[in-house]
């Protein structure tokens, strides 16, 4: 995600303010927000859900919806978001 540099800081407190009731979204198992080295207001935020329904269940869900919402009218372009499946672990 690619924030106005100017939002940061809310986008910053949006996540900090929402990022329990998301892990404890049913079937989330993990969540972080990672920040880009070069370029500071560029986010992924990685989440690892038990499936793909329950995934899919929050993206429908009320929570995702205000999130969203209060998140995208900070964009300073277009998200990218994609779904992956683990394919090799390396431990």
């Amino acid at each position: 995600m690619t924030f106005r540099p100017e939002e940061v800081e809310a986008f910053l407190d949006l996540f900090h303010a929402t990022k329990e009731k998301i892990r404890h979204f049913e079937g989330c198992k993990h969540l972080e927000l990672l920040q880009d080295f070069n370029t500071p207001h560029i986010f992924v935020t990685y989440s690892y859900w038990e499936s793909e329904e329950h995934l899919n269940r929050y993206r429908h869900s009320a929570l995702f919806a205000e999130v969203w919402k209060a998140t995208k009218s900070k964009f300073a372009d277009k998200p990218v978001a994609f779904s992956s499946k683990k394919v090799i672990e390396v431990k």
